[in-house]
């Protein structure tokens, strides 16, 4: 597919203010590909479009076609209404719900997810899911070695979604992407996350840092495990996935450390959700597992 062009701006248009809601719908573009992982080049490259002109959208002074944003939804795996609008506004109900959760704190909107989410379950409070340990986070937070090291204190099995994947898909997870594209790998991780709450009572789980952007299967690891947010400065998982020699998601970008950030703060909210947070920043790995495997103990003890 060839990229959809934009129609470029007059002298007269780049002088003139930002439109607001040509800024903000910029600004939500940035926010998804953030939280997706994605440079403005992995994206384009996905979405088969121009980079330079998703630059222009981001930056609140392209003026993109609906075809091309509809390329970007399917990329991004959201709806149009996500790209230039508020969801919250198409209905009566809508409104009303969204003034009732107007203004509460982090805590309140909590406790009402989690009512929604009983109020429409399919099925009862999964009974094991405090027994098993799913760790989150970026990659180089310390998911794999603290995790291996947890299950075989708990003498349980210890799972690498990844490794799951690339059993279900018969190639690796870069593999999916690169032939398949982003949603069939997204489609792989909620069905291997499916397979290892079926097969697994008891266990410790690994999961990839991107699971937390896609709603559903987030909702599925926050319902069926205890979740473990591994906390690290970006300098620190820098230099972590630098010392373990892969570079990938940082492949060819000069502005790796910024890009690092966008991506952890595009997350760091989802993070957030986890039954426990836990920062291994300037800690040794005897540290880091004697302090998270005590601090585990507590908080299911004290549940």
């Amino acid at each position: 597919m060839q990229p959809l062009e934009v129609v470029p701006e007059s002298d007269h248009e780049k002088d003139a203010p930002r439109d607001p809601f040509l800024s903000a719908m910029g600004e939500r573009v940035r926010l998804l590909r953030a939280r997706r992982g994605l440079t403005r080049k992995a994206l384009a490259q996905e979405a088969a479009v121009s980079e330079r002109h998703l630059a222009n959208l981001e930056s609140g002074t392209g003026n993109a076609s609906v075809l091309f944003l509809r390329q970007l939804t399917h990329a991004l795996n959201c709806t149009l209404a996500e790209l230039i609008g508020d969801e919250t506004t198409t209905s009566a109900e809508w409104l009303l719900i969204r003034e009732l959760l107007h203004g509460r704190d982090a805590d309140s909107l909590k406790r009402a997810r989690q009512a929604l989410a009983e109020l429409f379950a399919q099925a009862p409070p999964d009974p094991n899911r405090r027994h098993r340990i799913a760790l989150i986070g970026l990659r180089g937070a310390g998911k794999s070695t603290l995790g291996r090291m947890l299950a075989d204190d708990l003498k349980v099995p210890f799972v690498e979604l990844n490794r799951v994947i690339e059993q279900l898909a018969g190639c690796p997870p870069s593999e999916i992407h690169a032939l398949y594209g982003a949603n069939a790998y997204r489609r792989y991780e909620q069905r291997a996350l499916e397979a290892v709450i079926s097969e697994h009572e008891r266990a410790v789980i690994a999961s990839p840092g991107g699971l937390v952007s896609e709603t559903t299967t987030f909702n599925q690891l926050l319902a069926h495990c205890y979740t473990v947010w591994l906390q690290a400065s970006p300098e620190e998982h820098m230099r972590r996935v630098i010392a373990q020699g892969d570079l990938r998601p940082m492949s060819g970008n000069k502005e790796a450390m910024d890009d690092l950030k966008r991506i952890l703060a595009g997350r760091a909210e989802f993070y957030a959700k986890a039954d426990m947070t836990f920062d291994t920043s300037g800690k040794t790995l005897a540290d880091s597992y004697l302090q998270l495997r005590d601090r585990l103990a507590v908080r299911l003890a004290a549940e």
